[in-house]
């Protein structure tokens, strides 16, 4: 098999296990979940080491954005 034919698929197969991650938003609801449930666990502090960088949130939001606005245009069309 080619060299330029192997690169591709390992970036094929790189994509499709980084799509199915949960994202940063969908992380925080799950540790809510479990804290409220009697986990032990606790929100980081801003600023702490592993806490989100305001960075991330706002990657994260780019991402969920247009996804949201979508889901806006396509409930709005159905009315």
């Amino acid at each position: 098999m080619p060299a330029a034919k192997k690169a591709a698929m390992k970036k094929t197969a790189a994509k499709k296990t980084a799509a199915k991650k949960p994202g940063l938003y969908a992380n925080i609801h799950a540790k809510q979940e479990r804290m409220a449930h009697g986990s032990g666990e606790h929100m980081r502090e801003p600023g702490d080491k592993g806490a989100p960088t305001p960075e991330a949130f706002d990657k994260a939001a780019h991402k969920t954005a247009p996804a949201k606005k979508a889901a806006r245009k396509t409930a709005a069309a159905k009315k």
